[in-house]
């Protein structure tokens, strides 16, 4: 599997692209649009879609621009379509950019699959950090945006955030995975579950 890393956006959040067999996708297109254009291009991979881990400026910065430049399908979760078009939701208003988007193309939910190259992405719906905030699992990984970060959790005083549901998210949708599973957050650098059950102040 191909997997490149880009913190090179608003916020320092992460971008990545992975795909296996020439297919691949790029999760959270926040990445300055240069820098995405040159790792796909690195990558050999056929963008195939972009998926929003949730609907936050400095996770989909670059979207528009890079959705039209690969002819990609831009996927987010249903209860975050919304935020496409409203500043104050995808917080862009907060930094005085009142930034919308162009809607996006599919609307997922929980527990579906979607194959790319051979790979399988599950996406698992975690609600908390926003309404349609996901984790998307591939075998022994997981990307988790905004929901889980190493040693800390998704702020909640977004837009629509919700504390208790982010906390229901964290026990019940990602301390339930095996404990080697592989964390790539949307900020900051890559943990374990495991080390994240024993030594994450928010979880317990």
């Amino acid at each position: 599997m191909i997997l490149k890393k880009l913190s090179t956006g608003l916020l320092a959040s992460n971008c990545y692209i992975i795909g296996e067999n020439n297919k691949g996708v790029i999760i959270d297109p926040g990445a300055a649009k240069e820098d995405i254009l040159q790792a796909v291009r690195e990558s050999g991979l056929e963008i195939q879609h972009i998926i929003l881990t949730h609907a936050h400026v400095d996770h989909m910065f670059s979207l528009d621009e890079i959705r039209e430049e690969l002819k990609a399908e831009v996927l987010v979760h249903k209860d975050d379509a919304e935020y496409f078009g409203n500043p104050w939701y995808n917080a862009s208003s907060l930094f005085g950019l009142n930034k919308v988007f162009n809607p996006t193309d599919i609307l997922l939910e929980d527990g579906q699959v979607l194959n790319v190259g051979g790979l399988n992405l599950e996406i698992i719906h975690t609600p908390g950090h926003t309404p349609g905030g996901i984790c998307i699992k591939v075998g022994n990984l997981i990307f988790t945006g905004d929901t889980l970060f190493r040693m800390s959790v998704g702020r909640t005083d977004l837009g629509n955030g919700n504390y208790d549901q982010l906390m229901d998210s964290l026990k019940n949708k990602l301390m339930v995975l095996d404990e080697n599973t592989i964390v790539y957050p949307g900020h900051g650098t890559q943990t374990t579950i495991g080390y994240e059950k024993d030594n994450n102040p928010f979880i317990f």
